[in-house]
């Protein structure tokens, strides 16, 4: 990948979901649309999306998105949108499908990572995770730690 493409896709995302990464495991991605009223869409431009505490519900053959909160419109007018509404995820039934499943069978969850934009269409990489314990949070924050004097160590040698 080159600087170019790299500054691309930096240039091409709205939000990260970093307490995700933090709180869970993520052991699978998929990639899905998602649909937007016009004020959302405009929104999501101007990188006003919190993706805190949000989650994808599976109901009657449909992936929805819960508490994503996406601002008001600072332009728009009465035709504003609901900043914390259920919004409806595109993806294939099959992938639905197979998304139920793993949540029955191994009590997963499915959590919103990043919101970028992919060929001017607003996207969503969604995560199945696996919640954390405390001890693996722990772990996770050492190694961070480790990585990083690790890191300071080597470039004061350089």
């Amino acid at each position: 990948m080159t600087s170019k493409e790299k500054d691309q896709k930096e240039d091409n995302l709205i939000a990260t979901n970093r307490k995700a990464f933090h709180d869970y495991h993520i052991l699978e991605h998929y990639e899905a649309g998602i649909e937007l009223k016009g004020t959302e869409v405009k929104s999501c431009r101007a990188k006003s999306v919190t993706l805190t505490d949000s989650f994808v519900k599976i109901e009657s053959g449909e992936a929805i998105m819960m508490n994503v909160h996406i601002a008001g419109y600072e332009h728009g007018n009465r035709f504003n949108h609901e900043t914390k509404r259920p919004r409806r995820l595109l993806l294939h039934k099959r992938e639905i499908l197979k998304i139920a499943s793993k949540i029955k069978e191994r009590g997963l969850t499915v959590i919103p990572l990043r919101f970028y934009l992919k060929k001017g269409r607003v996207k969503v990489d969604l995560g199945i995770a696996k919640g954390k314990t405390l001890a693996d949070k722990r772990d996770t924050m050492r190694k961070k730690q480790d990585d990083l004097e690790t890191r300071r160590v080597i470039s004061a040698y350089k």
